[in-house]
């Protein structure tokens, strides 16, 4: 189809903020959700006519995951140099900037695996059975890392502060 890079832009105007928040999950860091969306969407250009008919958010999630994922195996951690500082991102998933610096710290403290069951689970609402597949693992591990991770933040006690009201977060401290 000869629109297909329009009918691409289009997508990608009105999806982004929505993929960076996932990215953010995985990542914990808006300049790194940002080069993850970049990386996926350039890989999936190309199969743009096939991806937009079939769910693209549910795929591009999936495919975020996977190559997140793919970075820590390869121990990547590096910036791709370029000649332009980017502008900082606008977007924030949350006004609560309390609860945001705090739900992201706790995420931070958990392993990468189970942050990525988190959002492919809750935040991409992807079934136990497709997150098992996109990320390679048994349905059985899914919940595993589920309940792990959620044990893990319910035990926090920066969140169990801060749903009681004994926590103020700093400046600083975001």
């Amino acid at each position: 189809m000869e629109h297909t890079g329009q009918d691409f832009d289009e997508y990608v105007r009105a999806a982004w903020p929505r993929l960076v928040r996932s990215a953010w999950l995985l990542t914990g860091d808006w300049y790194r959700a940002e080069d993850l969306v970049q990386t996926v969407l350039a890989r999936a250009y190309g199969h743009w006519q096939r991806i937009r008919d079939n769910a693209p958010d549910a795929y591009l999630r999936s495919m975020m995951a996977t190559t997140h994922l793919s970075w820590w195996r390869r121990r990547w951690r590096g910036e791709v140099p370029h000649d332009a500082v980017p502008e900082p991102s606008s977007q924030r998933p949350s006004d609560d900037l309390d609860l945001r610096a705090t739900l992201a710290a706790a995420l931070q403290q958990l392993p990468r695996q189970q942050r990525a069951v988190l959002m492919l689970r809750y935040h991409a609402d992807l079934t136990e059975t497709a997150t098992a597949h996109v990320m390679g693992i048994s349905v059985g591990t899914v919940k595993s890392y589920t309940a792990r991770a959620l044990h893990g933040l319910r035990r926090d006690q920066a969140i169990q502060a801060l749903a009681t009201g004994e926590l103020e977060v700093t400046d600083e401290q975001r």
